[in-house]
């Protein structure tokens, strides 16, 4: 519902669209004077059968099924109660409005283990056969798409449906990763007991540690592992400088972390 909401209030207004049968929909109606949603899940037909075949069967019909069901009866349902010239009159907010919470609500649906159909279907079975990247598939798909849009309708909505595009992808890995909260942190250092208490004892972290062998030196070396909130990565490279000087730290980001200690500040470690 809050795609079928995004889609009447952002998308169809300015026929800006990011890609996908949703540009399709709006390239057909504009020279039919047919309902949006009833084309959209017309448009879906052959992937489901499709993504039933190649995907997952019977499970993977009745999932899409029901999300293309419930989007595309949203769609015609909320068009007469939502303002026809839509929540703004300015393309590239509409793009970048309608990009994000289209995306949002297709995150949410890959959360629950569900399809919101489409090219997206299309491009898991052609990644699957072919071994292409899905992205790569997707910007092929949904390339094409944006082009005829840019023929229809004028190249600028062409620009601005590549921006809902771009947006509608960060959105979407947005809602289904969540946001990058977590530090994972590797510190290679000669001092390993003493820099793994006091980040145990000050911090309150849990700390693994691993032998490795530096290949220029030949020299054994310990390898320390541990994650923290990314608030906390100023006072974590001050206690392993103060501790040792020398040694080598990398801080690199994760979406989740669960069980240990993360996040319980409070724990001994």
């Amino acid at each position: 519902m809050l795609y079928a909401a995004a889609f009447d209030l952002f998308l169809v207004p300015s026929n800006v669209a990011p890609g996908g049968l949703g540009g399709l929909t709006l390239v057909i109606t504009h020279y039919l004077p047919w309902p949006n949603g009833v084309v959209l899940f017309v448009l879906n037909i052959p992937l489901l059968l499709l993504g039933a075949w190649q995907l997952g069967g019977p499970p993977f019909l009745a999932r899409t099924l029901y999300v293309v069901t419930t989007v595309f009866i949203g769609i015609d349902v909320l068009a007469p109660y939502l303002p026809h010239e839509g929540a703004s009159h300015d393309p590239l907010l509409n793009a970048l409005y309608g990009g994000a919470v289209t995306g949002i609500a297709g995150g949410l649906v890959i959360r629950a283990h569900g399809n919101i159909g489409g090219t997206g279907i299309l491009s898991r079975v052609l990644q699957r056969r072919s071994g292409i990247p899905m992205g790569q598939v997707y910007m092929v798909t949904d390339g094409i798409i944006v082009l005829l849009m840019g023929a229809v309708f004028g190249w600028d909505r062409a620009l601005y449906s590549l921006v809902a595009l771009f947006i509608n992808g960060l959105a979407t890995d947005y809602a289904t990763e969540g946001p990058s909260i977590v530090r994972t942190v590797f510190i290679v250092t000669d001092q390993p007991e003493n820099v793994a208490a006091a980040l145990q004892m000050r911090m309150h972290t849990g700390v693994t540690a691993w032998r490795g062998e530096g290949m220029y030196s030949r020299g054994e070396r310990t390898v320390l592992f541990c994650t923290v909130n990314r608030t906390e990565v100023r006072e974590l490279t001050r206690i392993v400088r103060e501790i040792d000087h020398n040694g080598f730290l990398v801080v690199g980001q994760g979406h989740r972390a669960r069980g240990g200690t993360i996040g319980k500040s409070d724990s001994p470690g």
